[in-house]
């Protein structure tokens, strides 16, 4: 394990400090920061922390536990240097709340994805760990988002996502600025949706990893935002809103579950 930070060090990238968390041990990480303060207000009384680059954070209360939520941007590197800066400053428990797109016929718009495990598509986790050792999620967190959803009667599915460094060729898009897809890319669409997997996403994989080589605990919720099997348009932002108020109360409830543990 290592050291935790200086109670009053304020951390480079994300404007943090272990004071300003009031003994947080839980954080929401959504990609953007302008879905920072709705997911705050979602989980319960909140304040307004820091805005630093892409790190919108806010501090929420469920109950009289502190939950932090705070923004990651898109991808791997912002990712792992958000982790890497709550980690030291007592975090040690990271649950994404983000969005996604589906690529198996069977998961609609709305739909939540508990994501189990992750296809390392990217670069930043080889940098913790050797391209060969799995991505996987906290079992206890996985199975706390899960039984909330069932709880809740949500539609959801668990699966393994693609997390991949790119929206466009990464992901086998074509409606790109020239439609060119490099031929390593080619036809794995097709690959990833008879292997099973569910949905392609750009930060699972990071996540999982840094949190294994960190020691903590790390899981996955996200909200299907493109149907690929319809096509590559992603969906019209009512499509999250309506979703929106579901994450949350699924997360809440997980949450719920770990505090008590």
């Amino acid at each position: 394990m290592g050291k935790l930070a200086k109670a009053t060090e304020i951390m480079y990238h994300t404007g943090l400090s272990r004071k300003m968390l009031k003994g947080a041990r839980f954080a929401l990480l959504p990609g953007d920061p302008g879905r920072v303060e709705s997911i705050a207000e979602g989980v319960g009384q909140c304040e307004r922390l820091a805005v630093h680059r892409e790190y919108t954070s806010y501090l929420s209360y469920l109950k009289d536990e502190p939950v932090l939520v705070c923004s990651t941007g898109m991808g791997g590197p912002s990712v792992a240097i958000c982790m890497e800066e709550l980690a030291r400053i007592g975090i040690t428990h990271f649950i994404r709340v983000g969005t996604t797109g589906s690529i198996q016929d069977k998961i609609e718009l709305g739909d939540l994805i508990v994501v189990k495990g992750a296809v390392r598509l990217e670069g930043t986790s080889t940098h913790y760990a050797p391209i060969n050792f799995p991505a996987i999620a906290t079992l206890k967190v996985t199975n706390a988002l899960a039984a909330a959803a069932e709880k809740k009667k949500y539609r959801y599915h668990i699966g393994i996502c693609i997390s991949s460094d790119t929206f466009w060729p990464g992901q086998e898009r074509y409606d790109s600025f020239t439609g060119y897809v490099p031929k390593a890319f080619r036809g794995t669409l097709q690959e990833w949706q008879q292997l099973g997997a569910t949905n392609y996403e750009m930060e699972a994989a990071t996540l999982f990893i840094v949190a294994q080589s960190f020691g903590l605990s790390a899981g996955c919720i996200c909200v299907a935002v493109a149907k690929r099997t319809d096509g590559e348009k992603v969906a019209s932002q009512t499509i999250y809103m309506g979703a929106l108020p579901k994450m949350i109360s699924t997360v809440k409830e997980a949450l719920l579950m770990l505090i008590d543990k």
